[in-house]
């Protein structure tokens, strides 16, 4: 009867770590970060009506969140009228890049990225329009 009550605790410390683990791993972490558009000035067009190309033009510029072999999109995300973005992901290996571009040619370099549970990753991404 003895060695039955401590395997049957033994069990139910195992089953709690276990729990426990599980809550861990699921349990989300975040990205964060600035979102940095090289433009140096505003261009003039032929009309005299300036380019809607500005560093104020987030929203024209949304991230993508990918796996870390860039083969599956796993979220979007957009930054905010200050460039700021935040999102929660689930713990694992990822790539920050630049969605298609809706115009133009921009570059920008693909920034890979680990998330862990309950703690925030920086990452900062910087756009190159192109326009001097």
């Amino acid at each position: 009867m003895l060695a039955t009550s401590h395997n049957l605790v033994r069990l139910c410390v195992c089953l709690l770590l276990a729990r426990t683990a599980l809550i861990d791993a699921a349990s989300p972490g975040f990205l964060e970060g600035h979102l940095k558009i090289l433009s140096l000035k505003e261009v003039e067009l032929a009309d005299e009506t300036p380019s809607k190309m500005t560093a104020e033009n987030y929203a024209d510029y949304p991230l993508v969140i990918l796996s870390r072999d860039k083969q599956t999109e796993i979220a979007h995300v957009t930054a905010d009228q200050s460039g700021s973005y935040r999102i929660a992901l689930l713990p694992g290996e990822y790539v920050l890049d630049l969605q298609k571009p809706r115009r133009g040619h921009v570059r920008t370099t693909p920034q890979p990225f680990t998330v862990l549970a309950n703690q925030t990753a920086q990452v900062d991404m910087t756009i190159d329009t192109g326009v001097r």
